[in-house]
């Protein structure tokens, strides 16, 4: 015996060897919140932890080993005999730091990382392993659909085939008994029903069971399909079919080759006539079993009573909610008895020679009832002499028990009492060999179940004796083999004749597909014997695939894809590319392969080419992947354009600090690295409720409206996008000036982004408490490049009405204050201790701020020709005294862009000569001085030439 400590107390076991009279406690570091016991080695136990943690212990909890970390819960299995040689061998779903999950499988003492196998290759969907009986499932999503894989007896895996355009949404495995899969699956049409599907021995192709199976939510959340498996007759099963929004009750007998809807009983309770005709009134059951292990479901069956079925349910159309009474079959569904009028708990004792009810109510009760005879009368016992609210109902383990076990509470404050009901005094004698007689299994009178007809033994109802060990079927024996022993295979579909036809989406002759000329396939006749069928003879011989040789057939239907279905590819890291041919001969046929890099493989038949061909890609770009197939009877040749792509890893966008109303301007988004591939630009500036999109990395756009504005690029390369924002300022005046600094600043100047706004701010920090200038005329603006420069903005600064708090003249004494403030060393700011860094204004001149961009030496014509101009506008200048709008302070970044990497540059680059200006006011008229200036230069050039 094992108990579990109260973890909120401490994590302790408590283990008796001695049927409980004494207890040695063991302490554990980890808190346990589920434990599986091995199937057959009593010692093993996988214990998981709250921290989802898998623990082994081989010494029944007396001593653990960490198994693996991260493991799904609920997702972890001892081996299956049979199908592993190891006893010892777990298999596990663990999941990684990033949310992937694992399918792993390692022995339960030595799980080091070197001893672990992963037998599916891959990802696989978080919770989605399954491994029952011979079988192991995962689940994969791939383009948007989940796709099912499955390993018969441990070998490769094999996706499942559905029906073509089936396109599951969601899958349950219901059944795995007798080498056969049977699944219920949500197609993409369906919402709170699914369809059920069998398969053929290795659980790879299905065939459609019953459609539209009403399922429902459980109390946690989790999928309940209206399926029930009766227990002791292998292949019948109990469905609530949904049809025209009524649900319906079907049984079948021979794993859903053929469904009948329940025969209603002929009387009720009371002995009055049931008047209810099939197809338009019958029996309706409810199929949900209970999750609770001491609470009997609303449906039970039972391995050694493989005759009696007691169910709740009601009469009528539908299933219904309201008017449930409590249903016994003793033939195996094929008549019915009322038993009860409301819904009672129903226990199998002595292997269902007793049948123990007890009633659904929240009173205290202190009855129950008792029948002999399989559910045709029942007796009343009292259990208790005072009143017990029940919590559950426990059968003790054991073939030939007579206990059962009552837990309750006598009132809502009291704590639980264990009532042990003992029935043995009741018998006063073991049955005897005349106390049997024979049963047979039938299907409303058809003996032929499953191809056998089988024989069992049952107590005769009027004895009233102890069965003991129960005995199994008496005995089996073979039927003769007809049409209704044969499924539809893959692929066929069952027509109103009866007859198996191809599916419109289905071809015949794919089955040959993979096979090639001399050797031979089976030839399918659209009939597959259901699984664990036992006839002979018959029509066996005609429904049985048939051995084929393989015709001769030329290449078709060739395909070329990648083996994850993607059409992109990683520079520098192996792709796996996929050959697919639907017909030809596999064997004596040549593929050439051409990666449309310059390098091209070739191969001599497709058995080689199984596991796929892996290639890497030296270079970035879209390449043309081209793939011939030639053999003797012809030849088929396929493309695929595959996109080679760099992770793109950082963009910066760059753009003007500031701007002019109506004025074009320039963004350009700089990527790192350079060059990733196709890309895809996504632009939002302004208001702009709708973006730009484009496939260069560069725009130009004008604001029309003043303010600080933002603007936004998203850059799509393959499933990454990265994104970057910046604001920029737009007024129709401003001034502008060129800061420098103390030359101690280049020494700590790495020259990226975020150093370059941390300074900006510094700077305008320092700016604002030497000047008292409000903060909302000041922009700083750091320039990329050494040595460190910076352009300071003053800007018109308006209340949120919109209105200008600054006139023109404002900005002029605004721009002198500070020209005069920084002349006088009176800006400076602290880099780190002991580093004292002053700002100046840079030297004036009367060139507006250009960027310079260099220009090629033309003839002398060409420079005479711009000499001419300049006299020109100089003597414009002098004659008429004009204002010229072109000689403007502005700040003309647009096209200054920062083609910066993310890592530092050099100190030893340097940034061109950027002419400087002074602060001027758009418009103002050229003084005298400056004219005289301009003309000399004018006369001096002309002299010169």
């Amino acid at each position: 015996i094992m108990l579990l400590t109260d973890p909120e107390i401490e994590s302790s076991l408590l283990i008796s060897s001695d049927e409980g009279a004494t207890y040695q406690k063991y302490r554990l570091n980890f808190y346990i919140q589920s434990l599986l016991f091995h199937p057959k080695q009593e010692d093993w136990i996988l214990a998981y932890s709250q921290d989802q943690k898998l623990y082994s212990s081989a010494e029944f909890g007396r001593r653990w080993q960490l198994i693996q970390e991260g493991v799904v819960p609920n997702r972890f299995y001892w081996s299956v005999m049979g199908s592993n040689k190891e006893p010892d061998l777990v298999h596990l779903e663990a999941r990684t730091v990033d949310g992937h999950s694992h399918y792993l499988t390692c022995r339960m003492q030595n799980c080091t990382e070197a001893n672990r196998n992963q037998p599916f290759p891959g990802y696989i969907d978080p919770d989605s392993l399954i491994v029952q009986d011979h079988y192991v499932f995962v689940q994969l999503t791939s383009g948007g659909r989940p796709h099912y894989y499955v390993s018969y007896r441990r070998n490769a895996f094999a996706q499942m085939k559905l029906p073509k355009y089936a396109l599951p949404k969601d899958m349950h495995v219901i059944s795995t008994d007798e080498n056969q899969v049977f699944a219920a699956v949500q197609e993409w049409n369906q919402n709170d029903t699914y369809n059920l599907y069998i398969s053929d021995t290795r659980g790879v192709y299905f065939t459609l069971a019953l459609e539209n199976v009403q399922s429902s939510r459980g109390p946690e959340g989790n999928i309940m399909i209206d399926l029930y498996e009766v227990a002791g007759i292998k292949g019948m099963f109990l469905a609530n079919k949904k049809i025209d929004n009524q649900v319906k009750t079907f049984i079948t007998y021979n794993k859903g080759r053929d469904w009948r809807l329940l025969q209603a009983p002929d009387t009720d309770l009371r002995g009055d006539p049931v008047h209810c005709l099939l197809p338009y009134c019958s029996l309706h059951l409810h199929l949900k079993v209970s999750e609770n292990p001491y609470t009997s479901g609303i449906i039970a069956s039972k391995d050694t009573a493989p005759s009696i079925i007691v169910a709740s349910g009601n009469i009528g159309s539908e299933l219904s909610d309201t008017d449930i009474s409590m249903f016994v079959s003793s033939d195996a569904g094929n008549t019915w008895r009322q038993i009860f009028e409301e819904e009672h708990s129903v226990l199998y004792l002595d292997q269902g020679g007793v049948l123990v009810a007890m009633k659904h109510t929240s009173l205290p009760i202190r009855h129950l009832w008792l029948s002999f005879d399989e559910g045709r009368s029942w007796s009343k016992y009292s259990f208790t002499s005072i009143p017990l609210f029940v919590d559950g109902v426990l059968g003790e383990p054991g073939e030939e028990t007579l206990i059962m076990t009552v837990f309750g509470h006598f009132s809502h404050r009291s704590e639980w009492q264990l009532v042990k009901v003992d029935y043995k005094s009741i018998f006063d004698r073991r049955c005897a060999e005349e106390d049997y007689r024979p049963w047979q299994l039938h299907s409303q009178g058809e003996a032929c179940i499953m191809g056998a007809k089988r024989i069992y033994k049952k107590r005769k109802s009027e004895r009233k004796c102890m069965q003991g060990k129960y005995a199994g079927a008496m005995e089996s024996e073979p039927c003769v083999c007809t049409e209704a022993d044969f499924d539809c295979d893959y692929g066929y579909e069952r027509h109103s004749n009866g007859q198996c036809l191809p599916a419109f989406w289905f071809n015949p002759s794919s089955l040959s597909k993979d096979c090639s000329l001399g050797q031979s396939y089976l030839n399918s006749t659209g009939y597959r014997k259901v699984v664990s069928n036992n006839c002979t003879d018959g029509v066996r011989e005609q429904y049985t695939a048939k051995p084929q040789k393989c015709p001769g057939k030329a290449p078709r239907g060739l395909r070329i894809v990648t083996a994850d279905g993607k059409l992109t590819a990683e520079q520098g890291h192996n792709v796996t590319l996929m050959v697919q041919l639907e017909e030809g001969d596999v064997q004596r046929t040549l593929i050439q392969v051409d990666f449309g890099d310059g390098i091209a493989v070739s191969y001599v038949n497709l058995s080689s080419m199984e596991d796929g061909i892996k290639h890497v890609y030296q270079n970035v770009g879209i390449f043309r992947v081209t793939v011939q197939v030639d053999n003797s009877l012809g030849s088929d040749s396929a493309v695929l354009y595959l996109h080679v792509t760099c992770p793109l890893e950082h963009v910066h966008l760059s753009l003007p600090f500031v701007t002019t109303k109506n004025k074009e301007v320039n963004a350009t988004a700089v990527l790192w690295p350079s060059q990733v591939g196709t890309l895809t630009y996504v632009w939002w500036y302004g208001n702009n409720t709708e973006p730009l999109i484009t496939l260069e990395g560069s725009i130009s756009f004008r604001f029309t409206s003043e303010g600080m504005n933002t603007i936004t690029v998203q850059v799509s390369a393959g499933n990454a996008i990265l994104q970057d924002t910046k604001t920029i300022a737009v007024y129709e005046e401003f001034r502008s000036l060129r800061l420098s600094f103390s030359p101690n600043l280049d020494d700590y100047n790495p020259d990226i982004p975020e150093w370059r706004r941390d300074i900006g701010r510094v700077i305008k920090k320092s700016l604002v408490e030497a000047t008292g200038v409000p903060g909302q005329h000041i922009l700083v603006a750091v320039l990329p490049g050494l040595p460190t420069t910076a352009e300071l903005f003053v800007l018109p600064y308006q209340d949120p009405a919109g209105e200008n708090k600054r006139s023109t003249d404002d900005l002029e004494q605004i721009s002198e204050l500070l020209i005069h403030t920084l002349n006088q060393n009176s800006v400076h700011f602290e880099l780190k201790p002991g580093v004292r860094v002053l700002v100046h204004a840079a030297h004036l001149t009367a060139a507006p701020l250009v960027d310079l961009t260099p220009t090629h030496s033309g003839s002398a014509m060409l420079m005479l020709l711009s000499v001419v101009f300049v006299g020109l506008a100089v003597f414009v200048i002098y004659k008429f005294k004009r204002k010229i709008p072109g000689i403007n302070v502005y700040a003309q970044m647009q096209n200054e862009k920062e083609q910066e990497m993310i890592s530092p540059v050099s100190h030893s680059e340097s940034r061109p000569s950027v002419p400087q200006t002074e602060l001027r006011r758009p418009g103002q008229l050229i003084d005298e001085k400056v004219e005289s200036q301009l003309i000399g230069r004018y006369r001096s050039t002309l002299q010169s030439l």
